[in-house]
């Protein structure tokens, strides 16, 4: 069984993207989120529309995987288009391109290293630096990591997090942060004064709310998860943080479509030029992939996700809010 750089490089052969593949499925998937918004829009049922706000956050997912794709220059580089409709589609989603990829570069290359692995993911503190924090800190580090902030991630993870503090903090680097919002907030404004709250609801707020959740989970529990591993600098290895903290998640046809093969993030995290329709290939074709540690989207796993809170080095486990406060 290949391990360390041999196996990444054994990776290296799936890291070609096919072109006409790359471009398939990035204009399929804008065809049908255009569509679908745009049923969203018009003045018929409730009911359907509805459906069309929530398949039109199942969409943003997808496209959002696949423009992530684009940013780890997986997939259609060297396209002036290409470069054209995603970086509008950054701006559009709240994560524009500036922030997106060096927060997301970040992550990549610090992903569970252990006090430097918060930029560009979720915080994490061992259980000792909790247990010295103040009530403040203990207050803000749980909010960050609880259930609401991430079923609020349009506002939280998102509009706030990737566009407002990025802004504030390198303005000069992160325009494209502030035009993000400014164009958000004149889209609703307009919605609402042109066509009603009711549009604004089906077109704006419930496709952003769906996508920006579903989202905001899906990067939490791939690295939150029941037997994830965190690891000082010093014992830290780039394919071992692939294998040890990064879940490959179970799902059915369905999720694997709209996270567009997200699930397969460990062989991501092992090598993210390899373009996402060929993630599953990389799974059947290399059994050292296959002894991932897993989690799904099963309503039980998703709880024993969100329950963990903190890294126990003694235990070498996340554990819970409970063994926290214990003596």
């Amino acid at each position: 069984m290949l391990q360390g750089r041999e196996l990444i490089l054994a990776t290296k052969p799936f890291a070609k993207e096919i072109r006409w593949k790359s471009w398939f499925h990035t204009l399929s998937t804008l065809v049908l989120l255009i569509g679908f918004l745009c049923l969203s829009f018009l003045q018929i049922h409730w009911s359907i529309r509805l459906f069309s706000g929530v398949f039109s956050g199942f969409l943003m997912v997808r496209f959002f995987v696949i423009y992530h794709d684009h940013q780890h220059q997986a997939i259609l580089q060297r396209s002036a288009i290409a470069d054209f409709i995603f970086t509008l589609f950054g701006i559009y989603i709240l994560a524009p391109t500036s922030i997106w990829k060096r927060s997301h570069d970040y992550h990549h290359n610090h992903n569970s290293k252990l006090f430097s692995a918060s930029i560009g993911s979720y915080p994490i503190m061992t259980v000792k630096k909790f247990r010295e924090a103040s009530t403040s800190e203990r207050r803000k580090y749980l909010m960050t990591r609880h259930p609401i902030t991430i079923l609020f991630g349009y506002l939280s993870m998102f509009l706030l997090g990737m566009c407002v503090e990025s802004f504030m903090s390198s303005p000069k680097k992160h325009w494209d942060s502030l035009l993000a919002i400014v164009l958000h907030l004149a889209y609703c404004v307009l919605v609402v004064y042109f066509l009603g709250w009711l549009t604004w609801l089906f077109a704006l707020l419930i496709p952003f709310m769906v996508a920006e959740m579903i989202g905001a989970y899906l990067f939490y529990a791939q690295h939150n998860f029941p037997g994830v591993v965190f690891r000082t600098k010093e014992d830290w290895t780039y394919a071992g943080a692939a294998m040890e903290s990064s879940s490959y998640m179970k799902m059915n046809f369905f999720w694997r479509y709209v996270s567009a093969n997200i699930g397969y993030h460990h062989i991501h995290h092992m090598n993210s030029r390899i373009p996402f329709y060929r993630l599953p290939e990389v799974m059947e074709k290399m059994p050292e992939m296959q002894q991932a540690k897993t989690t799904s989207l099963d309503i039980s796993n998703i709880a024993r996700c969100l329950k963990l809170k903190c890294w126990d080095p003694e235990q070498n486990r996340m554990v819970g809010k409970a063994e926290l406060y214990k003596a």
